[in-house]
């Protein structure tokens, strides 16, 4: 089973952004969890990172040519407002599970919206860095649970 991780806009910032909302961890050493927990689970991840949000939406597209059974996407500030990710997301036929490091809830009103949501099997935030290794661990299950 191979696993694509999505990282979006600002994501590459981690471990120097805002610490109180996001944490220590950098975005290598999530990935590097990330990579460990596939491992135990038999799954093979490949992460992605972007702040452009046309590269994003180009590798959503090349999911569909590629041996990819499920998606895992944090979209960071385009998770409000980027219809171009939702309606490439959209397209996709396999479980996508959003992402959120911070409880986005709990924090400014425009963060509780998701245009996103729609076109995901479901959502995960507030548990920093394991936010990720929740994601994974549901899209495993989604593919598993697809495929019975």
């Amino acid at each position: 089973m191979r696993i694509l991780i999505l990282h979006g806009v600002n994501l590459n910032m981690f471990g120097r952004r805002d610490p109180a909302q996001y944490g220590n961890a950098t975005l290598a050493q999530i990935d590097s969890g990330l990579e460990a927990l596939g491992r135990e689970l038999g799954v093979t991840v490949e992460c992605f990172q972007t702040n452009h949000e046309g590269e994003m939406v180009e590798r959503i597209h090349k999911v569909l040519d590629e041996e990819v059974q499920a998606v895992v996407i944090n979209a960071g500030a385009w998770t409000h407002y980027s219809h171009a990710i939702a309606d490439a997301l959209a397209i996709l036929k396999i479980p996508v599970v959003e992402v959120h490091m911070s409880n986005v809830h709990a924090r400014e009103s425009f963060r509780h919206n998701s245009v996103l949501s729609a076109v995901c099997t479901g959502s995960i935030c507030g548990f920093g860095p394991a936010s990720y290794l929740l994601g994974l661990r549901a899209a495993r299950n989604a593919v598993i649970h697809m495929n019975k």
